[in-house]
């Protein structure tokens, strides 16, 4: 515990997602190591209220424009500031005593907190990875230039960024992504066709929320995680693997040049990453539960199929595109998963509704942030089109 602070100001942007609300759990483990600054949630401004009365934050922000008023109304801490702008928001990043920023945001609507939060030059854990896979050309330069943290949460990239302590990312020859296959690792492409809402839903070894769920079935969260990956440890697309690994025990590996492999492992459960990455470059006890070895008398690995999860071969599509190919990637899948859960769009058809997309758009190879915002907007707007007029 050398050097570490007796407080860190914390910002958790997101606290009432999944990440979200595990992070604070984490954060009451070792209350004394933290001060919490900021909440922010999208909508659930119940919630937001409920954690605000429980983990008394300096400040709270709710995007959702229609319940602003309700939090004002609602919310009663003597202490604690409801802001009422994202610029605002930006503003209270500056804070000198605001030392880590936790992105659990859900989607694009994360790229311009990261972007903010990064210019303010506060250390940052990552768990919004679309922002990586949209703006990674604009975030991590600056990244490099403030010298900050910056440390991924997904629990395969926390297990490369641990895989890589001591290492030189130049003699990485490949990372190995680890993937659980989801709900239907077992099932025959052909029945892919007949999967039902509620049965996307149910992940086998991961609790998470439903568009996180969707995505894992589909494997395009394991796509976004292939592009994320890209950014975070500057790679090549040749230099990224994924393996199917059924018992999510081993969270991912990096092969070095010299052919040795090394792999980090621990019980399938968020909370690790989010404890690792919200002390780093520091290492605290956690009562978490211990993995046992006895637990998993075998691992098993298996090649995935890229026509029974088409979605992770257009991710790679638009990784070795790039430009904003993966914004439109993206945008398509954020409405595509949308119209999913809303029962207006089989399960079926997200890759072909994505697939369409990105031969649809106009391609921009070197774009600014602009360009990523317009071919955002773009392309959700002709997706629900499509969606709409087809489906």
């Amino acid at each position: 515990m050398e050097n570490l602070p007796s407080t860190k100001g914390l910002a958790i942007l997101g606290s009432t997602g999944n990440i979200g609300v595990q992070a604070l759990e984490v954060m009451a483990m070792h209350s004394e190591y933290f001060h919490l600054i900021i909440l922010t949630a999208g909508s659930d401004v119940n919630l937001l209220i409920e954690q605000s009365k429980k983990y008394q934050p300096e400040m709270v922000f709710i995007y959702d424009e229609t319940k602003r008023k309700t939090l004002k109304e609602k919310l009663h801490l003597e202490n604690c500031i409801v802001l009422s702008s994202e610029k605002e928001l930006f503003q209270a990043f500056k804070q000198d005593d605001l030392h880590i920023v936790l992105m659990a945001m859900l989607g694009f609507s994360g790229l311009l907190p990261t972007l903010a939060a990064v210019e303010a030059g506060k250390d940052i854990a990552i768990a919004n990875k679309e922002s990586l896979v949209v703006g990674g050309s604009l975030i991590m330069p600056q990244v490099r230039e403030k010298n900050i943290h910056f440390i991924p949460v997904d629990s395969e990239h926390s297990a490369i960024f641990q895989s890589l302590l001591g290492e030189k990312t130049s003699e990485i020859e490949k990372i190995i992504l680890t993937a659980s296959g989801g709900p239907f690792l077992n099932r025959e492409t052909k029945d892919i066709e007949k999967i039902q809402l509620h049965e996307a839903l149910q992940h086998p070894t991961w609790q998470m929320g439903k568009k996180i769920s969707i995505d894992s079935a589909s494997m395009m969260n394991k796509g976004l995680e292939v592009i994320e990956a890209k950014w975070l440890f500057h790679l090549m697309p040749h230099q990224i693997e994924v393996v199917i690994h059924p018992q999510s025990v081993i969270h991912s590996m990096v092969q070095f040049i010299d052919g040795s492999i090394k792999a980090q492992m621990g019980n399938p459960d968020m909370r690790g990453p989010i404890h690792f990455a919200l002390f780093y470059p520091h290492r605290i006890h956690s009562p978490l539960t211990r993995f046992n070895f006895l637990g998993y008398p075998s691992l098993s690995f298996q090649a995935i199929t890229m026509k029974k999860f088409r979605n992770l071969a257009l991710a790679f599509e638009a990784l070795e595109k790039g430009g904003n190919m993966p914004a439109i990637l993206n945008a398509a899948n954020e409405v595509a998963v949308d119209a999913v859960l809303k029962e207006k769009l089989s399960f079926n058809r997200i890759s072909e509704v994505i697939a369409t997309m990105m031969t649809q758009m106009d391609f921009i190879s070197n774009p600014a942030l602009n360009d990523l915002q317009a071919s955002h907007w773009e392309t959700i707007q002709k997706t629900k089109e499509l969606i709409s007029r087809k489906y």
